[in-house]
């Protein structure tokens, strides 16, 4: 059986006692990195009186998922199969979704625990009243593939979360400042650690007054949605407007992803 286990995203006294104890039990331990995963159970073993050797660990992550997916089979599951990542839920940027598919399309039992989670925790941090949000993980480093997802978070009708490292969060203030100005931002940083701290301001003073600031830590990044105005055009919408057939092709390959040219060609049959 696999069993993806949260860990703590700071503070070790997050970890459940149910985690705890499949942690215990588990005989293989596929991990983002076992250095991190090694030294977490080690600190949880001193602290908690646990004994966690004897444990097999692999590395399981971005750059060798496939291959590891590959040497797979069912005996593998035979064992108490544990997945953990760094820090926090797993299947949240991170590799442990597609042991999930794999279980899933194996009829390999699995089971996900609760836990420690990052996104929920500054989520009801933020104050923001909305109750739908996006996650977009982390953004590209540079280039347009950046600028258009940027776009994204920016027209997106829901609120926006997303990571952000201290290296760029500087950078991605400016970003958001030059862009709009005015629009309200929550930020928190090292969440459930020492140094735990959230700010919430427009996006340009948060840029002028984070100039001055030491950037440390991880962190987390909330981005009031974009305001609209008047209601979304539906399908049904598209369809009634007296325009010429090919510009509502072009609306309705829009909003559903379908080619215009199989949308124009079911207008005419139509």
């Amino acid at each position: 059986m696999l069993c993806l286990v949260p860990t703590p995203i700071g503070n070790l006294e997050d970890i459940s006692i149910r985690s705890l104890r499949i942690l215990e039990e588990a005989e293989l331990i596929f991990c983002e990195d076992t250095r991190v995963t090694k030294k977490l159970l080690n600190l949880l073993g001193e602290k908690q009186n646990l004994d966690f050797s004897n444990k097999e660990y692999k590395s399981f992550h971005s750059h060798n998922e496939n291959n590891i997916l590959q040497s797979l089979t069912k005996e593998t599951f035979t064992k108490n199969v544990v997945y953990v990542s760094d820090a926090g839920m797993p299947c949240v940027s991170d590799p442990g979704a597609s042991l999930v598919d794999y279980c899933i399309k194996n009829d390999i039992a699995y089971d996900v625990l609760p836990g420690a989670n990052a996104i929920l925790t500054a989520y009801a941090m933020s104050g923001f009243p909305h109750t739908t949000f996006s996650f977009y993980g982390f953004l590209d480093h540079k280039g347009v593939s950046r600028a258009s997802k940027l776009n994204d978070v920016l027209n997106d009708n829901k609120l926006a979360i997303l990571y952000e490292s201290p290296h760029r969060l500087l950078k991605l203030l400016e970003e958001l400042s030059i862009k709009d100005a005015n629009r309200t931002i929550f930020l928190a940083k090292e969440i459930s650690k020492l140094h735990q701290n959230s700010y919430k301001d427009n996006a340009l003073n948060l840029f002028e007054k984070f100039k001055d600031i030491n950037i440390k830590g991880e962190w987390v990044v909330i981005i009031e949605p974009k305001e609209t105005v008047g209601f979304n055009l539906d399908l049904d919408d598209i369809l009634s407007l007296d325009i010429a057939p090919k510009i509502k092709a072009k609306l309705i390959a829009k909003i559903t992803g379908q080619s215009i040219k199989d949308v124009y060609q079911k207008l005419l049959e139509n």
